[in-house]
């Protein structure tokens, strides 16, 4: 793959500025149990592979504006851990939501993978798709499957109102205000399937923008971790009939 190694050997931690790798570690579990999610040590070694990656990488192929180690940590690798809960939740409510178990997830205008290489990592039973319209970044998300071995990650490169899905979950992190998300993603949703937008403070202007025929069910406020700012999820799905969102 052009720009990177076929192997990619564990990634040196930059220690400049950046807690050692004990403690990055230790960072990470107390993360993950405020947030009530279970990491194994695999995928405990896997999240932290993936963020030595992307600081990698990143001067490179500026998957990222965040430059930062310790913030690369919370911004980027907390920021996503906050959203496997919600999505889990929305997974196991069978015939509620009308998603599988075993669900498709779409990632758009994933950049370095997030929050969707978090995803594939915290959750082996969704297959999980990136796509972005930057080849070096799509391929960059490829390089991450292949030396994570995650089987169910897969990097693409494409604009994503070219693709027809079906996907159980479309989802985004500070992609576009929500009307263009939903505009331009509606074509990868298959039946029953919803949108799953992160963001910052509850966005009550992109909501009322929303177009006819989208209505929100759910906005759910996120905690990260050592994160002082406001998150949140707005869920979104094809309303079954003309009329306005139920909110809660």
């Amino acid at each position: 793959m052009g720009g990177f190694p076929s192997i990619v050997s564990r990634a040196r931690w930059h220690t400049r500025g950046m807690p050692q790798p004990d403690s990055r570690r230790e960072l990470l579990l107390r993360a993950a149990s405020r947030l009530q999610t279970h990491l194994s040590d695999e995928q405990t070694g896997q999240l932290l592979a993936y963020l030595d990656l992307i600081q990698k990488w990143n001067k490179v192929y500026n998957l990222t504006s965040v430059r930062d180690p310790a913030d690369m940590l919370t911004h980027h690798l907390f920021d996503s851990l906050a959203v496997v809960e919600p999505l889990r939740r929305q997974l196991g409510q069978g015939a509620g939501s009308g998603l599988p178990a075993q669900a498709r997830l779409l990632d758009v205008g994933s950049g370095a993978g997030l929050p969707g290489v978090v995803i594939a990592i915290c959750c082996p039973q969704i297959d999980v798709t990136c796509v972005d319209t930057v080849a070096k970044k799509a391929a960059f998300i490829q390089q991450v499957a292949a030396t994570l071995r995650l089987p169910n990650l897969h990097g693409l490169h494409a604009r994503v109102e070219t693709l027809s899905g079906p996907f159980d979950v479309v989802c985004s992190r500070a992609f576009a205000a929500l009307a263009d998300f939903v505009n331009w993603s509606r074509t990868a949703l298959g039946p029953g399937a919803c949108w799953l937008a992160m963001k910052g403070k509850h966005p009550a202007d992109e909501i009322a923008a929303l177009p006819v025929g989208v209505e929100v069910f759910h906005v759910e406020p996120l905690q990260v971790p050592d994160l002082d700012a406001e998150r949140c999820v707005v869920w979104m799905r094809p309303a079954p009939t003309i009329g306005s969102a139920a909110i809660t």
